[in-house]
């Protein structure tokens, strides 16, 4: 079988064998937006053209290529769901010499009723689900939109999601912090600096803020900047994290190498336990999903 995570900004395909072991693999920075309309199978076809030749003849697809930028708008399955639901759920796409499938995204409520939704991250929980089994568990996928999910009786019961990541490139790119930051190594003082910060009374506002006047009066360094505002802004979301009550068990946490290493130094200021997991943990929940296909 052939897994495919196809992002905005990335593609990357898994070609398994029976048991969800990977045999090889594809990364390419060929995200959807990079595709014209209508080139999504040529593109498919392009990347995985020598796996299909050797005999592959199912292919699951997840992330964003499932949006209405995407190759077919997949319509988001409500939660609680697990890997029999969204197998229930897949969507078939027209894709000659190969049973197509496309996974789709997850909705969800808070508590003001506003909702929640993702795409490719309800994957990544069902690669971890397959290890959790029933137990209630945290899970944090950092990211440019992070998800925190709430997993339970095998199953996504519900998740919130987080703008950080993106948060952070525009106050970089287009605010008057971006003017103060230097470019530097990552300043592992000055992120912890900013995510202890974020547990101060003021709010997120007024503590942005504050970033550009510990710059101006000498109070942090250029250098630093940006690792002070990542700092903040991770902190911020853990807080509201923890306002939910903290956790009783480890926080699974699965993302880039950068990104995991982040937010488990924000962990440890906060000293929360946490359970570290590969990112291509959506290769085993592709794997799951595809053993209750009904493929042809």
């Amino acid at each position: 079988m052939i897994g495919i995570d196809w992002g905005t900004t990335a593609f990357r395909a898994y070609r398994m064998d029976a048991r969800g072991g990977v045999l090889d693999r594809i990364d390419r920075t060929a995200g959807i937006l990079g595709i014209p309309p209508g080139g999504f199978p040529a593109a498919l076809r392009d990347a995985i053209g020598p796996w299909l030749a050797a005999g592959e003849s199912r292919v699951l697809l997840c992330g964003m290529v499932g949006s209405r930028q995407g190759w077919v708008e997949a319509p988001y399955l409500p939660c609680p769901a697990g890997p029999a639901e969204i197998a229930a759920a897949v969507v078939p796409l027209d894709f000659a010499g190969a049973a197509c499938r496309l996974v789709p995204g997850l909705t969800a409520q808070d508590a003001g009723g506003v909702p929640d939704v993702m795409r490719g991250e309800e994957t990544k929980l069902v690669g971890l689900l397959a290890g959790l089994g029933a137990a209630e568990a945290l899970a944090c996928l950092p990211g440019t939109h992070s998800k925190w999910a709430r997993l339970a009786g095998g199953r996504v019961t519900g998740f919130a999601t987080q703008m950080t990541g993106e948060t952070r490139a525009v106050l970089l790119q287009h605010s008057i912090l971006g003017r103060l930051a230097e470019p530097g190594p990552e300043d592992d003082g000055a992120f912890r600096r900013g995510v202890r910060r974020a547990g101060e009374p003021g709010g997120l506002l007024h503590h942005l803020f504050g970033t550009r006047a510990l710059g101006l009066l000498g109070g942090l360094p250029a250098a630093g900047t940006a690792s002070y505002l990542s700092g903040l802004l991770i902190g911020h979301e853990i807080q509201a994290v923890l306002a939910e009550g903290r956790p009783a068990g480890p926080i699974h946490l699965a993302g880039s190498e950068t990104l995991a290493r982040a937010y488990a130094l924000a962990l440890d200021e906060h000293g929360l336990a946490y359970r570290r997991h590969p990112d291509d943990i959506v290769a085993r929940g592709l794997a799951q999903i595809a053993e209750t296909i009904p493929w042809p």
